[in-house]
């Protein structure tokens, strides 16, 4: 069992991601991260280990609109800004990968806002 819940999260992402490279090797990964005051998102190509598309909260264009960073508030803008972003670099087909976390609250917005954003998962 793990120590703490950081290296419990490690060990869930490590699953899921381990799952989707499985299942969906044709497809660029849509990847999450948060913490307590921001989130993070991005999309990579694991076949050349490159990050194609990034967002978050640090970005000035997402953080000015918002009265905290931390919140589901914050993580629809960076869904929208990183569906935006990969919509114009010719990115429509992506899989999420939900880096440990539970698919609900800020993660869960962050998703839905991406396909609403126009992102196919």
């Amino acid at each position: 069992m793990a120590k703490d819940r950081h290296q419990a999260r490690w060990k869930r992402g490590r699953r899921v991601r381990n799952r989707i490279s499985h299942v969906r090797k044709d497809r660029l990964r849509l990847t999450v991260f948060r913490s307590s005051a921001h989130i993070y998102a991005q999309i990579v190509d694991d076949s050349k280990g490159v990050t194609l598309v990034a967002a978050s909260t640090l970005e000035k264009e997402i953080r000015d609109g918002l009265k905290s960073l931390g919140n589901k508030e914050a993580a629809v803008a960076v869904g929208k800004a990183l569906a935006a972003k990969a919509l114009e670099a010719s990115i429509k087909q992506v899989v999420f990968d939900r880096g440990g976390y539970l698919y609900h609250g800020r993660v869960k917005a962050l998703a839905d806002a991406a396909r609403e954003g126009g992102l196919d998962f």
